[in-house]
Formats: structure tokens, sequence, C-alpha cells
């Protein structure tokens, strides 16, 4: 894959895998901590004399997020995977099963409903892997995620690891250590903040004129909400701008189809709502685009961290309202970042002049 060097989260947490530890581990998005964990799985499946049985489970919030650690896990082992995720049809599911994979990734519901069905058998289980924990033990999530984890044999080894580790995660997993990477500031260092102010009813038309003048490569939009996503892509698409659109209410197939082909690059707009803001690893994102500005904090890091991963750079826009502008100040003073105000003129994206940003 051209990897020769280890991510410093990767020197860190790799050694400890091996070695069995239970661990829970927080680095920044576009770290490595997806090959963190899988490389020395992987690699402890070799000293296992029976191959015929599950002994890897990684968990993960969302079908997407599942379906690139799946995908991940394939481009280094031979052994055999199994995506297991809500949604998608359990009869095939258990098919699937009968084939005998080792390594099982899926989202909690299913797992637990597979298990209690006796269709997936975990008396072999190795270890299991928490992927964006904060997400799984949320309220919404907390009872599935806890059922999986007590339906685990005794001595199985629990990884767990996020961007960011709530207090909740560290209670739910305090028989693992505790590994915090320091920041590698990728939100100052990698990423370039910009504020384009708009009223809310002319956010979509701000949005056609910034694409129209910036052109980027690889853009990602986001939006609270499905509805949102949904109007944005119907007038983007009304003005002749190819574009994708993701959501919670779009089918499994559709979601699924959106983030090929942008991953591809056969689309270089896709609109989403927060449901992609976590864990997913799409290369070359030049843009990430706000056209709100989430409540949650961790909201804004994450749907920022979707650029700039890997050692590249990226631009974050926020086209925000009087009040986002506002919350934008907030948090440029919190995560002590700088934010660049722009304006489009003359189908050019420039700097207000310094008597326009003192009238603000």
């Amino acid at each position: 894959m051209g990897i020769t060097e280890p991510t410093p989260v990767q020197s860190e947490v790799i050694p400890r895998i091996l070695d069995g530890e239970n661990v829970i581990f927080q680095s920044e998005t576009g770290t490595g901590k997806t090959f963190a964990y899988l490389l020395p799985l992987v690699q402890r499946l070799g000293d296992v004399a029976d191959h015929q049985k599950v002994r890897i489970i990684i968990v993960a919030p969302t079908f997407e997020l599942a379906s690139q650690i799946n995908a991940a896990c394939k481009s280094i082992s031979a052994y055999k995977c199994a995506l297991l995720i809500g949604g998608a049809q359990i009869k095939r599911q258990i098919e699937v099963l009968k084939e005998k994979p080792e390594i099982i990734i899926g989202t909690a519901a299913r797992l637990v409903e597979l298990i209690r069905l006796k269709k997936l058998k975990v008396d072999g289980i190795k270890a299991i892997v928490f992927d964006e924990t904060d997400r799984l033990v949320k309220k919404e999530a907390f009872e599935n995620t806890s059922n999986l984890r007590n339906l685990m044999p005794a001595g199985t080894q629990v990884i767990a690891c996020s961007a960011t580790i709530s207090k909740p995660a560290k209670i739910f997993f305090a028989d693992a250590q505790n590994v915090v990477m320091p920041a590698e500031d990728i939100l100052k260092k990698r990423i370039t903040h910009w504020a384009i102010y708009a009223e809310s009813r002319d956010k979509i038309e701000t949005l056609r004129k910034f694409l129209a003048a910036e052109n980027p490569k690889k853009s990602l939009i986001f939006t609270s909400r499905a509805d949102q996503a949904e109007n944005i892509y119907n007038k983007l698409t009304y003005k002749k701008i190819e574009c994708l659109c993701l959501h919670a209410k779009s089918e499994k197939l559709e979601r699924k189809a959106a983030i090929d082909r942008f991953r591809s690059g056969k689309c270089e707009i896709l609109i989403t709502s927060d449901l992609a803001a976590r864990g997913l690893d799409i290369p070359n994102i030049t843009h990430i685009i706000q056209m709100d500005l989430p409540d949650d904090e961790d909201f804004f890091v994450h749907r920022s961290g979707r650029t700039a991963r890997a050692g590249k750079t990226g631009i974050n826009v926020v086209i925000g309202d009087r009040y986002e502008m506002q919350h934008f100040a907030a948090l440029e003073k919190k995560l002590g970042i700088v934010v660049y105000p722009k304006e489009i003129r003359n189908k050019k994206i420039i700097a207000p002049l310094a008597e326009e940003i003192s009238e603000e």
C-alpha cells in the first residue's frame, strides 16, 4: 500500500494490542487509527491453529464506517471477513456466516441479534473493537453496545478508539488502558478556516457562487438536517451542478453508491447530513463546506477533519448567518484556530475590506 512508517498512534498502540492489552485510545482524525488496531489483530490471527471460528469482531456506529473498515481489512489481509449490518437481509448474512469468516465487521444491533439467534457463535472470539466509541456509548446506542460487550466470552481483548473520547466512554471502558495521543494540531496547522456570511435564505445561492468561484477539486458539504441536505441537492442540481446526496433517510444501496462515486472521483461534490461526519476516510477531499454550525463542538471537529488527512492540507468553509458567525468566533477562541473572513465578488473569493469587517 506504500505505507512504510507507522504514524505516532500506530507506534504507540500496535505493541499494546500485540501484547493483548485492553486499550481505549484517542487520536485526531486522519492519523491512522484503523490500521493501528487492524494490523496487530490480523498479525495475531497467524498464531491461531483453528481458522474455522470467528476470532475478531469490529463494531462501528454506521453502515458507511463499517463498510470502510471491511475494505481496509481486505486490503491488508487474506483472512475471510464478513460485513453484518442492520437494514440488510439477515438471511443472506446467516448464509455468509456458514462460510466461516474469522473477522466480523458490523453494527451493534445486528450483531446482538445474530448472536441471540445462535447464528453468530462467539466462543472463539479473541478481541472486540469499538470504533468511534463516543457514538457507540451515546444514549440511543448504549443498550446495544452494552449488550454486545456482555455477550463476549471472558478474557476477550477489548479495544476502543475515537478522535474524541467522552467521559461516558471512559467509564464504559474503565478496565482498559487509556491512551491519549498528543495533539498534532491538524485543525490549526493543516486546515485553513474561512467564514462567509450569508442570511439563511441566501445560503444555497452563496454556496453555488462559492463552488463557481473556487471550483474545488473535491468538496464535502455538511448540513445538520436530512431534509436540508435534500434541499441543497435539489437546488444545485436545478442549477446544473453535478452532485450527490447522502443522509440517514437514504436507502443503504443509495448511500453506498453515493460514497463509491465520490470516493472514486466520478462526482466531486457530496452533500451530507452529519451521518458521514465521523470516521469516514475519503482521500483527497480539498474542501469542507459547513452550511450550519452544529451545537456539538465535537461534530465541528469531526466535520473539519474529513479534509487534511494523511499529511495533506485542506480548507474548511462555514457559510453562516449572524448568529452562526458569533458561534464560529467563539469556536475560534476555544479551539485556538484562525478564521479568515471571505466574500464572493465578481466570481472571485476575496478578503472583505477592513472597514467592512469593523462594521460587522
